[in-house]
Order: structure tokens, then C-alpha cells, then sequence
């Protein structure tokens, strides 16, 4: 039976051939010799290997067919009307790379003999580099050490801008591709050999074919072509088209860190939209299939993120197993969903945990704490409280950060403890004040019965503390949005795996967080020292879109989560895509801003009718604006759909807060409803300490930023 392998280029065909490309290739599949087929090959083709396919009466495949031992293997390139497919397959060329032994599908205009490009004569190459020369990259370089075909080193040198370097990018697939964005990112050339694999040896020995099937399937490869092992997977490839990449076709970077092993906690960062989930969904492939019998754990912030990384690993791969948490398989649940599971099966053991963190044993602890339970305790003490922390915001800060994770149950612990980046000093008298609100708020949850989630997390860390890892609950846990965790819940999660290799895997960006407060890792027990590599290609948003976004983070004092002295700056980040400009508008009131966001979607979506709906988001800041938004859209005849908790649906343009879009993706996106910006979070505290203004600022900016970077194609803002 013969092996399909598909080119990601093929990804990239209308909707309305799929159904038809679909059949053609299950039929391959299943039988290459069928007559329908019309596996025909072209008369004087550059490469013998090109082969033709009968998809309909208009379309064509084009194919290279590879006979080495075994079944035949037949490489999908794409499909074009009849006529364009003959010329197109009448011109390829799929050879082997002569430096790097990576695979390459080339024009056959393009093509340099393998002596050639061995030993190429760089006197040919154009010396007017005024951007890549400038920088010290040379023809010698990039061809001989990378292995660019001379006319993509030519062409690279002759452009006299970043931008240039980037469309020529786009221009190319795979490796070659990857290869001018990380030259744009001016990345050195030994980086880019060990990011991409290209130090790979050139296959000598075999035949020919056989040397193409093994090159095909190299790390660096599989970022471009993919065997398909069955059906379901070919489907997945067709139908998901660029929205379903990930599943397949993964940077050797990413590749790599879905697969290593690590001797401890691995800590991957990276902007929004390169690929950190999609690394981590296939981690938890990579381990389930180690060692079926290990119990792994995927966790992140919020509910509707545990539900959308459960939805992609079971897209990724349906045989994983989803089981509960603390079985053999997969568990994906958000961290306050395995807080409680913990403490429900600690069940009355749980009490010398809680006398550990809160001071006084009881086992009731499965009730959360009213959220105006700080507001109604500050409310009382607010004559003895300094009023530039006579505010929740400090108070549910301090205590997650400063108080629980040193498990500090008297005024007198608390006097002695030190508040690393907590901002605003406090001297004994101001800490015997805050320490009153404290133990009045513990009273009153006590009274009642009830814990807070933060409380939650510290005392199930104190349970597991206690607990004898003979038989863990979690032999690895897999952590996503990393940085919205709270210092207790980072607690837990150590607690909740013993130490060793591959224990805590942590996918985080200091620049997306839009919950809670800063932590350092080290603090909670996790060290990733050695341990921590950074993406910096996005695979989502366009260029000026990323570009754009990047602008709302500059002035922000963003600190790395391992290294409290270390800023995190956005240096190298780039986009494999490129797209139109961000649009500004500016309104004057509400009835124009929603005459100018339905004006919006109304022209995209009689400008492309086949675009859904539900792939076009209108972003607000907060609930009562999105219920305005919708109201307002709808009156001008757009039918639009407010989402909460619930799943994004089809057939409507979505309403929903920019904290609810974190996770999710769109091919075009407004950002409305927000008033004055920036400086929305700012102006609700001006009478607030310094330090709070500056993390309301810092909040702000992340927001702002993941909300510009949920937008694939298009991006609109509206201020007033």
C-alpha cells in the first residue's frame, strides 16, 4: 500500500477542492495503480520522479513518486487547474541539499548541479548586501555553511531592508524559509545550523529514492512534509488546513523540546503565537507514549483553557488516553480543578495542612471564600489603614504572594518576613494594621467555613508535603500561561510531583500576564536554571500585527519569572507571515464606535463570502461592555454572539472580553468597547500606592498586547 507524504504547501488549497483532494488521496492510499487516478508521468520533466493525478475534470496533483524498498511513497505538492499542474510538474525538482542533507523541492530554473553548489563560485553572487553584509553575513556563509541555494543566497544579499529579507521569506517553505527569518532576526549563523538540525550529514550510500525517504523524515523535515500514518490524520490535514498546522507540522526548534528529556523542570518561553501550547500538547503525546503507565498532568489558569488544551490533544492524537486525574494517562484540568481534587481525597486529613497555613486546625475547606470578603473587612479597618493600601488589590496581593507561601499564621512571623517586590514599604505599625485585616478576614472564612482558592492551593500543598510519594499522583505535570499562576499554586504543582527528570514542564510569557502577581520560581521550590530555552518565530499574527502589538509592551519594566534582577525584553521576536497594517480609528462616541465596528465586519464579510463569522472577535475590556457591544452591533444588523464561558460557535461574529479571547485565535479582530486608551486600568487607581499603579499599568499593556495578538490577519482599533 502506498505512503503518502504531505508537503505543507498543499495545505493551502480552497475549501471548495478539499472534498474532492480528500478522495483523490484516500484512493492513493489505498491503490496507486486504479485507473481513475491517472498517476501519469510528465514527457521531458526535470525530474522523472514527477507524477500527475486525475483530482477532477479541471484539477490536478502534482506528485513525485519515490521507489525505494518497500511500497512506493508518493509526496503531495498541491494541486492546480489542469494545464497550470503540467507546466508546474514539468519544472520541479525534488533533490537532496548537498551541505545539510536536507530535502528541497525547487524550480528547475533555480537549480545549481550538486558540484556547484559544493564548491560554488561566490564571484557570481551580488555584492551589494546592504543589509545582510552590513550586519556580517556573507555568500560564503550562507551557502556553504548553511546550505541556501546560490540563487536564495543571491537573492538574500541583493535586499537592502529587514522587510525585504522578510518577503523573500515568505516566498520560500521549510528549512530555506525558516532560514531567511532567523537571517532577518540577524540570529548567528552556528544558531541557526543548531536551531534547525542542519548540521546534518548528506546521504551517500543507497539508492536514491531511499536516501529522499530518510531525508524526508529528519526533525527539520517533518516542519514541512509529513508521512501520513492514517486516514483520520490525512483528513485532519485537509480539512484543518493552516488553522490545523500545528498537529503536524512543527519547527525542529519546537520539535525538539516536545521530545527531549530533561534532568529536571524545562521552562519554555516565548511570545504570543509561537507555538508553546502546541509544544506542550505534543510533550504529553511524547510521554503518555514513553510510558503508558505514567500519570500526566496538564494544567493552566483558567477552565476554558484546560477545556481548549484537552479538545487539541485529543485533535493531536484520539488514542491518547484522557482518564482522571491521578489514573495512568493524560489528566488535563485548570489548577484550581486539582486543588480540589486534592483536598476532597485528603478528606479529614487534611486538617494539620490547614493548621499549617492559617494557624488552627479544621477540615472544612472545600467552600470558597465570599470575593467581598476583603472589601467588607478593609471597609472596617479603613481608619487605621494607610489609604494608599486600603484596597483589596493590595490586600489579595500581599497575602498571596508575601503571607501564605511562608505559611505566616502570627503578627509576629509577620513582622520578621521579607516582601521582595512587593513596592510599597512597610514599617512595623503598618504591618501590625494590615496584620488586623488579615486575621479578621481568616475569622470571618473560619466562621463560615469556607477557604479562598489561594488558601486552597497552599494548604493541598501542605497536604502533599506531607503525603509519602510512594505512589505519586503525577509522575509529570505540563504547565500552560504559565505566568498567570499565583506563588501558592506554584507550590501545589511542585509538591504535586516529585523532583526529577522531565517532572514540571512550564510553557510561560512574562509579557501575557494578565492575572497574577509577579513570583519567581525559585521562591515556590522549582528551579529551571539551564533549563530554559525561548521561541521567538510567531506562526500566528502577521508581521505588522506582531509588530504593532509590541509597541503596547515598550516602557514596561517586565521581569523573567527564574531571575527577579533579569528584564524580559521582546528582542528577535518575529512572524512567519506577513499581512496588511494595523487600522486605527478614533470615535467620538459610543453610537459612531459601533456604526464603525459594524461597518468593519460588514465589508469582510461581503468582501469573502466563504469567511465564517465566528472567525471575526470583537474584543472589550470588561462584561457590561461586551453586553453593550452586542446590543449596539446587533442594532445595525450584524448578528453577533456574546461569549462567557461557554464554546465559541459558528455562524456568528463573536463579542467577548479580552481576558475570555486569551488562548484563542481569529482572522480578524476589532478592539473596542475600552473608552480611553491606554491608561483604563490606571485612572480606576490614581489614589492607590505607586507599586499598584505601575502593575495595573504593566496588566494593562499585557492585555492590550494579548488582544492584539489574537488577530491572524487583520487587526482594527478603536479608541475614543
Amino acid at each position: 500500500m502506498p505512503t503518502i507524504i504531505f508537503d505543507k504547501l498543499a495545505t493551502k488549497m480552497d475549501g471548495s477542492v478539499k472534498a474532492a483532494v480528500w478522495s483523490f488521496l484516500e484512493k492513493l492510499n489505498e491503490d496507486d495503480t486504479l485507473p481513475g487516478l491517472h498517476i501519469e508521468p510528465i514527457k521531458q520533466a526535470a525530474d522523472p520522479r514527477v507524477r500527475t493525478g486525475r483530482v477532477n475534470q479541471d484539477l490536478r496533483a502534482v506528485l513525485f513518486k519515490l521507489t525505494g524498498e518497500g511500497d512506493p511513497h508518493y509526496l503531495f505538492h498541491g494541486v492546480w487547474p489542469h494545464d497550470d499542474a503540467i507546466v508546474k510538474a514539468s519544472t520541479l525538482t525534488l533533490t537532496l541539499n548537498p551541505i545539510n542533507g536536507q530535502a528541497m523541492i525547487r524550480q528547475a530554473t533555480q537549480q545549481t548541479s550538486q558540484a556547484q553548489a559544493a564548491a560554488p563560485d561566490y564571484s557570481q553572487l551580488p555584492s551589494v548586501g546592504a543589509w545582510l553584509e552590513q550586519r556580517g553575513f556573507f555568500a560564503d556563509g550562507l551557502v556553504r555553511q548553511l546550505g541556501l541555494p546560490e540563487e536564495v543566497a543571491a537573492r538574500a544579499l541583493a535586499v537592502t531592508t529587514e522587510d525585504g529579507l522578510m518577503t523573500l521569506a515568505e516566498q520560500e517553505e521549510g528549512w530555506i524559509a525558516d532560514v531567511l527569518l532567523d537571517l532577518a532576526a540577524e540570529t548567528p549563523l552556528s544558531e541557526i545550523v543548531a536551531k534547525l538540525g542542519l548540521d546534518s550529514k548528506p546521504v551517500s550510500a543507497g539508492d536514491e529514492d531511499d536516501s529522499l525517504i530518510q531525508a524526508l523524515q529528519t526533525p527539520t523535515a517533518q516542519a514541512q512534509f509529513v508521512f501520513i500514518g492514517s486516514q483520520d490524520e490525512l483528513r485532519h490535514v485537509i480539512e484543518d488546513g493552516d488553522f490545523g498546522q500545528w498537529r503536524v507540522f512543527l519547527h525542529p526548534e519546537q520539535r525538539r523540546y516536545a521530545t527531549s528529556g530533561y534532568k529536571g523542570s524545562f521552562r519554555l518561553t516565548g511570545a504570543a503565537g509561537t507555538g508553546k501550547t502546541v509544544v506542550l500538547i505534543h510533550r504529553a503525546k511524547t510521554l503518555a507514549q514513553r510510558d503508558p503507565k505514567a500519570r500526566i498532568v496538564m494544567t493552566t489558569f483558567t477552565r476554558n483553557l484546560s477545556d481548549s488544551l484537552r479538545e487539541s490533544l485529543a485533535e493531536l492524537d484520539n488514542n491518547i488516553p484522557l482518564v482522571q486525574f491521578g489514573q495512568s494517562g493524560v489528566s488535563v484540568h485548570g489548577v484550581d480543578a486539582l486543588v480540589a481534587a486534592v483536598l476532597k481525597q485528603a478528606g479529614d486529613s487534611v486538617s494539620p495542612a490547614v493548621a499549617d497555613v492559617l494557624g488552627q486546625p479544621r477540615t472544612d475547606v472545600r467552600r470558597r471564600t465570599n470575593e467581598t470578603a476583603w472589601s467588607d473587612v478593609i471597609d472596617l479597618a479603613m481608619a487605621s489603614l494607610p489609604p494608599e493600601i486600603a484596597n483589596e488589590t493590595f490586600f489579595q496581593a500581599e497575602y498571596a504572594s508575601v503571607i501564605l507561601p511562608k505559611w505566616i499564621t502570627r503578627l509576629d512571623e509577620y513582622l520578621r518576613v521579607r516582601r521582595p517586590g512587593r513596592g510599597v514599604a512597610l514599617n512595623r505599625d503598618k504591618r501590625a494594621a494590615v496584620w488586623d485585616v488579615v486575621a479578621a478576614y481568616r475569622s470571618e472564612a473560619r466562621a463560615l467555613g469556607s477557604v479562598d482558592f489561594a488558601e486552597a492551593a497552599a494548604i493541598a500543598a501542605a497536604h502533599l508535603e506531607r503525603r509519602e510519594y510512594a505512589d505519586p499522583l503525577a509522575n509529570h505535570v505540563l504547565v500552560d500561561e504559565g505566568q498567570d499562576l499565583s506563588a501558592p499554586q506554584w507550590q501545589f504543582l511542585r509538591a504535586l510531583v516529585p523532583a526529577g527528570p522531565d517532572d514540571l514542564f512550564i510553557a510561560e510569557d512574562a509579557h501575557q500576564r494578565i492575572y497574577g502577581q509577579r513570583i519567581i520560581l525559585g521562591h515556590c521550590g522549582i528551579r529551571t536554571v539551564g533549563r530554559s530555552r525561548r521561541l521567538t518565530l510567531n506562526y500566528r499574527t502577521t508581521a505588522q500585527n506582531l509588530r504593532a502589538a509590541l509597541t503596547t509592551l515598550e516602557g514596561g519594566d517586565y521581569r523573567d519569572i527564574e531571575d527577579e534582577n533579569q528584564a524580559v525584553d521582546v528582542k528577535g521576536y518575529r512572524s512567519a507571515r506577513s499581512g496588511p497594517e494595523p487600522v486605527y480609528v478614533a470615535v467620538a462616541s459610543r453610537s459612531e464606535e459601533a456604526a464603525e465596528v459594524a461597518t468593519r465586519i460588514k465589508v469582510w464579510l461581503e468582501a469573502d463570502p466563504s469567511l465564517e463569522p465566528s472567525t471575526i472577535a470583537v474584543l472589550v475590556h470588561d462584561q457590561r461592555s461586551r453586553d453593550r457591544m452586542v446590543e449596539d452591533i446587533a442594532s445595525h444588523g450584524v448578528a453577533v454572539r456574546s461569549i462567557d464561558r461557554e464554546r465559541p460557535l459558528s455562524g456568528k461574529v463573536l463579542v467577548m472580553t479580552m481576558h475570555r479571547a486569551k488562548g484563542l485565535e481569529f482572522s480578524k479582530v476589532v478592539i473596542a468597547g475600552h473608552g480611553a486608551w491606554p491608561g483604563y486600568f490606571k485612572g480606576l487607581i490614581k489614589d492607590w500606592d505607586t507599586s499598584l499603579q505601575d502593575e495595573a499599568d504593566l496588566r494593562e499593556r499585557s492585555l492590550i498586547y494579548v488582544a492584539m495578538t489574537r488577530a491572524r490577519d487583520e487587526l482594527v482599533v478603536i479608541t475614543r
